[in-house]
């Protein structure tokens, strides 16, 4: 799975990061770099929860982030 980190940045200066391929992770960071962060940590979490959730899981799960 190879999640796209799209940026764009406010007028005063605060970071967005966004996966659209996870619908609700977006976040703002102060820099780029802790917007990535942030939003890395994000994901995961809500891969982790679908996980937890599935009733059959599945064998192997690769995750990579590709900043756009």
């Amino acid at each position: 799975m190879v999640l796209k980190v799209e940026f764009d940045r406010e007028e005063d200066g605060r970071w967005i990061a966004d996966i659209p391929q996870l619908p609700g992770v977006t976040v703002y960071g102060r820099t780029k770099k802790e917007a990535l962060a942030k939003v890395q940590r994000l994901a995961l979490e809500v891969l982790a929860e679908e996980l937890e959730e599935r009733q059959e899981p599945k064998e192997f799960l690769s995750v990579s982030f590709v900043a756009a």
